[in-house]
């Protein structure tokens, strides 16, 4: 093995690099979002830090005449406490500038570069380093470099697919960070030359301040939010359970990104959010409607109310993520023994292209954070809701947008694609006195074919049908798969 122990390196290095990229996102999606643009800034400021990286690493390499491999190791150790600070800074630095401003991608590009540019730029310098270490003639160093970079990228696809699929939904990522500290101060060890007593010394007193850093983060943490009840990461997201009071009651909440998914009131089991109860509007207009779909799970809190309301109809419930439903169950109380009740654990946009199950209502409640998937919002989507609904059906969708201003576009895109789609569309705004300004949920509904009204909920449901928009419009074009401006 020794033999090989610098291919070992340059091949955990590479591995451990794209790590760092899928932990960034999970650390910064609850102060900074996950959307394509933050996605984007995390993977631009990743490769300038590597491109650094490897400028720095050629130069070290260079000056490295006698090929002493002390100096990798040297480096590894740089890393390996540069990694251990990641949850220090997470509560100290990350969340700190978060609420300092409101431009996201200002505060993604600063945390990005300070909290993993830097251990990612040490990371970098391996390759030209280890190039340099293992060549030892001039005709070779073409084979030798290529070698080396093959097996950093297949030590990236590896670090990539290990993290994502395995690691991060069974670890979480504060354990994988602290794991990814003590390897690498472990390579550290390993390539080191001429150990000694005193080294040793030295190597224990590192391995203490990497996992002292690693607990300190940890207690910085909880420190900082007692009202979690849970931290985890699943293999879509980073999801919090949290407490919190408001209006003298106490809510339980499911937090995703920067968003609040799911609230519901711990002594009565209300519904905390408004706009879910213009979901039962499908009753005003559709009252012989038995049987609904709903894309979004989330805490499951409307259809707990559904199944509570309508003991006599059916909801099945598309969720993409097993362990959203897991703690639904754990901490929000949702039956999944409910006969009434199914579940399905599947993508919203694939289910509605593939099943052929048809139904009187669609629930659209799919939002991550402040993030709407944009696959659920285009043309093609909305004709297949259509198509999987029955005679006067209809989809209600919840849309977080403002409207005016340059927010405003999504409902915009939405409203004009909808008309496209269903017979009739209606636009309700939640809360009346928000300013049209200012971010809002509100929801649009699709007709297919012709209403059938129950006039005896009229009064029940008179507030919410006194907040349709009745003079909404819009000059946007459709949104399609090929051109969808909005969403995530």
């Amino acid at each position: 093995m020794r033999k090989y122990k610098l291919e070992l390196t340059v091949f955990l290095s590479g591995a451990l690099t794209m790590m760092l990229e899928l932990i960034a996102a999970r650390i910064l999606s609850p102060y900074v979002g996950s959307s394509n643009l933050i996605w984007t800034t995390i993977i631009g400021i990743m490769l300038t830090s590597m491109s650094i990286g490897y400028w720095l690493g050629g130069k070290v390499a260079d000056k490295n005449k006698d090929n002493d491999i002390n100096v990798l190791s040297g480096y590894l150790l740089i890393s390996a406490i540069a990694t251990s600070f990641i949850p220090v800074l997470e509560t100290n630095f990350i969340e700190a500038l978060a609420q300092l401003t409101d431009n996201l991608i200002l505060v993604a590009i600063i945390c990005a570069t300070v909290t993993f540019g830097i251990p990612s730029f040490l990371l970098a310098t391996v390759s030209p380093i280890a190039v340099k270490i293992k060549n030892s003639s001039m005709d070779s160093v073409g084979t030798t470099s290529g070698k080396i970079s093959s097996l950093s990228t297949i030590g990236s696809i590896f670090g990539t697919f290990f993290a994502g699929f395995v690691l991060i939904p069974n670890l979480g990522v504060r354990n994988i960070i602290l794991g990814c500290s003590i390897l690498l101060w472990i390579l550290s060890i390993y390539l080191f030359n001429k150990k000694d007593k005193k080294y040793y010394l030295f190597a224990i007193i590192e391995l203490v301040i990497i996992i002292g850093l690693n607990l300190l983060g940890g207690y910085y943490f909880k420190s900082a939010h007692p009202e979690i009840i849970k931290d985890v990461d699943s293999e879509y997201s980073r999801i919090w359970v949290r407490q919190a009071q408001a209006n003298e009651a106490t809510y339980k909440t499911l937090q995703v990104d920067t968003g609040i998914e799911s609230y519901i009131n711990q002594e009565t089991g209300e519904m905390g959010a408004r706009y879910l109860y213009y979901y039962d509007l499908f009753e005003y207009y559709h009252k012989d409607a038995k049987d609904a779909l709903m894309i979004g799970g989330a805490a499951y809190t409307y259809p707990m109310h559904y199944l509570k309301k309508y003991q006599d109809k059916t909801i099945d419930v598309v969720e993409i993520d097993e362990t959203m439903t897991e703690i639904a169950e754990e901490e929000f109380g949702l039956d999944k023994e409910n006969p009434n009740l199914g579940l399905i654990t599947q993508d919203g946009r694939s289910y509605l292209n593939y099943s052929d199950k048809k139904y009187d209502t669609i629930f659209i409640d799919a939002f991550k954070g402040m993030n709407a998937p944009f696959e659920l919002t285009t043309y093609e989507a909305m004709k297949k809701a259509y198509d999987d609904l029955k005679e006067n059906g209809t989809v209600i969708t919840n849309i977080v947008s403002t409207l005016e201003g340059k927010d405003a576009e999504f409902i915009q895109y939405e409203y004009n694609t909808y008309k496209a789609v269903f017979d009739d569309v209606k636009v309700f705004k939640v809360n009346a006195d928000a300013p049209n300004t200012e971010k809002q949920n509100i929801m649009l509904i699709g007709f297919k074919g012709n209403t059938d009204i129950d006039e005896e909920k009229e009064e029940e449901y008179s507030e919410l049908l006194n907040s349709e928009l009745t003079d909404f419009t819009s000059d946007k074009p459709i949104v399609t798969d090929d051109y969808a401006p909005i969403g995530d």
